[in-house]
């Protein structure tokens, strides 16, 4: 189905199912511990053998020896695999290293090695007798020192043009009467999800499954046949259960290859999960920034210049974070400049984590509105107010598909009570306590990526939809199911949702929250065509049938979809495919969050006391596992602006807190009440479903309200992510 229109009215628009808030209907076979993860598919493949991974001990360098013998002769062993024994291997389009190193390192726990045993203790005992001597080289750990070597980087589909300029930007930001210039940092994050990256690999023949936790099937089939040299008719992924991704299972890691190279060096099946350390210094994370923003505005509160400078690194051939591409479209302003500049770092892998970009970028960039309306004078949520705009500003003739950031801090304004915040800050106390409030828009785009799905109807009228889309906790069974079902006419218990698997049509997948829009599209479409089947079956026109009930309406009279099937069933495929009207439209999803802090005035500690997060996203699919997805998003963003930080070691170039007892995430101890707010919103220019992504805007800017909200209740500004008490406590008003 070509998508080249504005969407009119179509079956989604009943609204039976679609839209409802609606129980997952994986969520029995989770809570029960029936719903089988990558490591656990011990039916389809009893006999796996266990691989345990061993890391590079340097960040940069080569490996001048490596002792093998004592682990060979350990008991149990199978196979030992490296890098010499592997063969030559591709690297995979996604990869930035090569996922198994040797005798060259990249960085710090680079798989180097696998010893496969007959158990899991056995591996690891196993593993901890391989000797390896290293040739240590210098290396390029730290961002600040290598801000002056950083470089424009190319531009890419997904970041744009490494540079942007509009207007006079030097010119009207010295001669603007009111001025910002301020720098901010972010540091390296982990995803730190719950359940590690693991694969189960089988070899049959020359064919290969690896069941694998991974939110992006289509491109690891094409990345693990590239580095195994083999068609990739030859790979089949399975994925039906992703325990957490947040981006870092977007491509392949060392554990999808190591089983692979595993179950092919010891004869049979092989399964791996990465420990938590590699985790952390072996898998991608988000990179460090370091923000420069200048604002420049007349007095009464009119931006007249702005202009966002962003600096990140990653491994030669890596890609920036691209934390300036909000401030190209957020607020108005004649006189603009943005830049993206990349510094080569010989550490693990940045790349893509929850909100790439807008994230760290409206962790700055939000704090920066926050400071220059303080200097005017102006209330936060009245300055970006006068700022909005309804086209991008960039490119003014391009409107915004719909845009309604102004309703949405209106709104959550007028519920969290805004109007009693003090302007001043520091001044309400409670006890010992320091009370007050942040504000900050929320902004992500809306990206679009064609989807498709397979979908049969049976001769129990039970439709069944297949899709190598993935559920990773965020409701896509689910959505997939409502979307099936309304379009169908169907109860939703007569419908069954395929996930996960390679051998199904290549969907939008999960990543930059375009799964939901894009592959509830590929399936509206599919069940279109299976419509129109059941309309040839009956020789009626598609547009005379109508489907309710479990019935098709034609001619009059009303016959069974079961009856329409009949033994050899209908089967159709299709999918989702835009046209220009992402181009002709500036398609984003907009919101605000309001934080209530207390800090203590004596020790500095910061407690959150509440959250509100208001979006406007388009038709919302699924009203409750939309709310899962902004609270928990706006969780991830408290972790973000009060404890996550990976602690870099600049000496040796690795992340020292590599584990979840260093690496500090939020707690239920750590989160107050969540309120969540959907505008009635629909969308015809995103997609038919009229909807548009959720699950990281209810991560971007929340991190800023936080911290606008310190500074509100202490009077004390901290520009360098995480805001730790120990950045507070000179600055903290005198104890009464």
């Amino acid at each position: 189905m070509k998508f080249d229109t504005p969407a009119t009215t179509n079956p989604i628009d009943q609204l039976k199912i679609i839209g409802k808030p609606t129980d997952r209907i994986d969520g029995p076979a989770k809570t029960t511990g029936t719903a089988r993860y990558a490591y656990e598919r011990h039916s389809e493949v009893p006999d796996a053998a266990y691989g345990w991974v061993v890391g590079a001990g340097i960040a940069k360098g080569r490996i001048a020896s490596m002792d093998l013998s004592a682990a060979r002769a350990a008991p149990g062993v199978r196979a030992i695999v490296t890098a010499r024994s592997a063969g030559p291997l591709g690297k995979g389009d996604f990869n930035t290293a090569k996922l198994l190193g040797g005798p060259e390192i990249d960085h710090y726990h680079q798989a180097v090695a696998l010893v496969v045993a007959d158990t899991f203790e056995q591996a690891r005992a196993a593993a901890q007798l391989v000797r390896i001597d290293y040739t240590r080289l210098p290396g390029r750990f730290d961002l600040a020192a290598e801000m002056g070597a950083a470089k424009l980087p190319e531009p890419t589909p997904f970041a744009g043009p490494p540079e942007t300029k509009t207007g006079d930007f030097a010119g009207a930001f010295a001669a603007a009467p009111v001025q910002l210039d301020a720098t901010y940092t972010t540091p390296d994050e982990s995803h730190a999800m719950m359940e590690p990256h693991a694969s189960l690999a089988q070899w049959q023949g020359d064919k290969l499954t690896i069941w694998t936790s991974n939110q992006m099937i289509a491109w690891g089939v094409g990345d693990v046949a590239k580095t195994l040299g083999i068609p990739k008719a030859n790979v089949r992924l399975v994925s039906p259960f992703v325990g957490g991704g947040f981006g870092g299972k977007l491509f392949v890691r060392a554990d999808a290859l190591l089983a692979a190279l595993g179950a092919r060096q010891a004869g049979r099946p092989v399964k791996v999960a990465l420990q938590r350390p590699l985790m952390m210094n072996n898998t991608t994370h988000r990179p460090a920034t370091i923000q420069r923003i200048r604002i420049g505005a007349t007095r009464d509160g009119r931006i007249t210049a702005i202009a966002h400078e962003g600096w990140s690194g990653d491994l030669p051939g890596g890609q920036a974070e691209t934390a300036v591409n909000q401030t190209r479209l957020l607020y108005a302003g004649a006189n603009r400049l943005t830049t993206t500049r990349l510094a080569v770092l010989d550490l693990p892998e940045g790349n893509a984590m929850r909100a790439p970009g807008e994230a760290p970028g409206m962790m700055a960039l939000e704090i920066a509105m926050d400071e220059i309306a303080h200097k005017l004078g102006l209330d936060p949520v009245e300055f970006r107010v006068r700022n909005d705009t309804q086209v991008d500003p960039e490119q003014p003739q391009r409107p915004y598909s719909q845009r309604r950031l102004v309703e949405c801090l209106r709104t959550g304004a007028e519920r969290f009570g805004w109007r009693q915040r003090q302007p001043t800050p520091a001044q309400l106390r409670e006890g010992r306590w320091l009370v007050g409030m942040g504000v900050a828009a929320a902004f992500r785009n809306n990206l679009l990526t064609k989807s498709a799905a397979r979908v049969r109807l049976d001769s129990r009228g039970v439709v069944t939809v297949e899709t190598d889309m993935t559920d990773i906790g965020t409701g896509s069974y689910t959505i997939i199911a409502q979307t099936a079902a309304e379009t169908m006419g169907v109860p939703l218990d007569k419908v069954q949702v395929r996930l996960g698997d390679s051998a199904y049509p290549v969907s939008a997948g999960s990543g930059g929250q375009w799964g939901a829009n894009n592959s509830t599209a590929g399936v509206y479409a599919a069940c279109m065509k299976l419509r129109e089947a059941v309309a040839s079956k009956l020789g009626v026109a598609p547009a005379d049938a109508q489907f309710s009930n479990g019935m098709v309406h034609a001619s009059g009279r009303p016959v069974p979809l079961a009856q329409v099937a009949g033994a050899s069933g209908l089967v159709a495929e299709d999918g989702i495919e835009y046209g220009d009207l992402d181009k002709k439209y500036q398609q984003s999803t907009f919101g605000a969050h309001f934080v209530e802090v207390g800090v203590d005035a004596v020790t500095g500690e910061i407690r959150v006391r509440r959250m509100l997060a208001v979006c406007a996203a388009g038709r919302i699919l699924n009203p409750k596992s939309a709310r899962s997805q902004v609270i928990g998003a706006m969780t991830m963003g408290v972790g973000g602006a009060l404890m996550e930080a990976l602690a870099l070691d600049k000496r040796h170039g690795f992340f020292a807190n590599h584990d979840l007892a260093g690496y500090e995430v939020p707690v239920h101890a750590d989160i107050p009440h969540q309120d969540v707010i959907f505008l009635e919103e629909t969308d015809p220019i995103s997609s038919p479903m009229k909807a548009k992504g959720v699950g990281e805007l209810g991560m971007c800017g929340i991190a800023a309200a936080v911290a606008n909200a310190v500074y509100n209740a202490t009077g004390v500004r901290v520009r360098d992510y995480p805001i730790t008490l120990d950045k507070l406590l000179e600055g903290l008003p005198p104890v009464a």
